[in-house]
């Protein structure tokens, strides 16, 4: 074709583009950007939720520590019905099997659920308290 020839010899072969490799950087150093954030996002979580079930523990132990005897008393064996309830067991023979201790059924913390209402005058809670301090700090809710 006479006609053609000269307008299709001005034209080029196709090329194929530059072959990238098997994977561009810019796209490994996103990935790998992303797989970094979100593993610390995910190892700081716990530590960001500050465990709210703690923290109000913790708060309400320390106000009942300002609290004169007899109240600190009743103060404290509500805080560790409330712990109870917010773990979601019933009973200080659960709580201790929920957080692995005896505290409640044979240590100083069973001034807190069965001496409560024993006649006679008023346990020393200096242990029941330090206890319940320390079952507080275990805590990871």
């Amino acid at each position: 074709m006479p006609c053609c020839e000269g307008a299709l010899s001005g034209l080029r072969g196709l090329h194929a583009p530059p072959d990238p490799g098997l994977v561009r950087p810019e796209v490994l150093a996103a990935v790998a950007l992303g797989l970094a954030l979100a593993g610390l996002a995910a190892w700081l979580r716990p530590r960001w939720g500050a465990r709210p079930i703690r923290r109000a523990a913790l708060a309400e132990l320390a106000a009942a520590r300002a609290l004169p005897l007899p109240e600190r008393r009743v103060a404290l064996a509500r805080l560790s019905r409330r712990l109870a309830r917010s773990l979601g067991v019933e009973g200080p023979a659960e709580l201790d099997a929920h957080l692995r201790t005896d505290f409640f059924g044979r240590g100083p913390g069973r001034t807190l659920t069965d001496g409560l209402y024993a006649p006679g005058p008023a346990p020393d809670l200096a242990a029941a308290e330090a206890g319940l301090a320390r079952l507080l700090a275990r805590l990871r809710v």
